[in-house]
């Protein structure tokens, strides 16, 4: 469902593509400074080195950086951050130097600033505005007969409030709301705004007509929300499609040169089988060939990044 975006992205869109990090880590005068100021941030005891332990906060920046859940939430993004990890001590080092610390770092940048141009990231901030536009708009109607078809078309019968749950699922930034997924969106946009709308016409059979009323009720409330509480949207626009996947896999010459490349450093068994944890590190090295995000890009882009107090 793609609608007029225009008056939103000039209000509120900015786009990260990796270009400020670039200029960053190709400034030396500007990036050896920034490295000063960091490694005296983090080495807490002056010894001119960095230990494990001083080394967490930078990674836990680099998590958050990448869209990482915190530490501890989950084993495959402890697993990242413990990668990261073993980038500054190579694995068996306690201690890091400054120009081990800055030449980690600058490999690290440079990696994400490459990702960022392949699959840029749009920042958008949603604050109910291009809701209330989008539901008294002339296309109102005729998407949410879409949506709605595809919901009666999934579930035969359903009550309003799960229709309307659903048909909040399917709408988009395009239409100025952030994803429901998020949990912070279901409990502070969202649930209260059914909260409100709960108990009026429950009962009412749920056909086209009483649908569009009683969606439009919920979405005016959740545009309410959005406008006290606005929230920052990390959004990919690229559409992956596969058709990547379809041209690398038809050169069987440059598909067994990117596999080739992307298992040579990858650690093996004496099978010389690779074990699952590490197979994610492939699939991002074959990532750029195949016109595919880093593995979770998608699903971490899409999520809400911060609220605005």
């Amino acid at each position: 469902m793609a609608t007029n975006t225009s008056s939103l992205k000039k209000k509120s869109e900015q786009v990260l593509d990796g270009s400020d990090i670039m200029e960053l880590v190709e400034n030396q005068e500007v990036f050896t400074s920034f490295v000063d100021h960091k490694f005296k941030e983090l080495d807490k005891d002056s010894d001119g080195h960095l230990s494990v332990k001083e080394l967490q906060p930078a990674v836990a920046d680099i998590g958050a950086a990448l869209g990482l859940p915190a530490q501890g939430s989950s084993p495959d993004s402890d697993h990242i951050y413990s990668e990261v990890l073993n980038e500054f001590t190579q694995g068996k080092q306690e201690k890091v130097s400054k120009t081990e610390f800055k030449e980690v770092l600058s490999d690290i940048l440079l990696g994400m600033a490459a990702g960022l141009k392949r699959d840029p990231i749009v920042i958008l901030r949603i604050d109910g505005e291009d809701l209330s536009e989008f539901i008294n708009g002339p296309s109102y109607e005729v998407e949410m007969l879409s949506v709605f078809s595809q919901i009666v078309s999934d579930d035969a019968v359903l009550p309003m409030r799960d229709c309307i749950v659903k048909a909040l699922e399917k709408l988009t930034v395009d239409q100025g709301m952030p994803p429901s997924s998020d949990s912070w969106v279901t409990s502070n946009i969202i649930e209260p705004a059914l909260q409100l709308w709960d108990g009026n016409n429950q009962e009412k059979p749920v056909s086209q007509e009483t649908f569009l009323e009683e969606f439009k009720k919920v979405a005016e409330r959740v545009a309410q929300n959005l406008k006290e509480q606005p929230v920052i949207v990390a959004h990919s626009e690229n559409t992956f499609d596969g058709s990547g996947i379809k041209r690398l896999l038809s050169n069987k010459f440059e598909l067994d040169k990117l596999l080739n490349t992307a298992l040579e450093n990858v650690p093996k068994d004496r099978n010389g089988k690779v074990s699952k944890e590490y197979l994610r590190v492939v699939l991002d090295v074959v990532a750029p060939s195949a016109s595919l995000p880093p593995i979770g890009a998608v699903e971490q882009v899409m999520q809400m990044k911060v609220k605005i107090p």
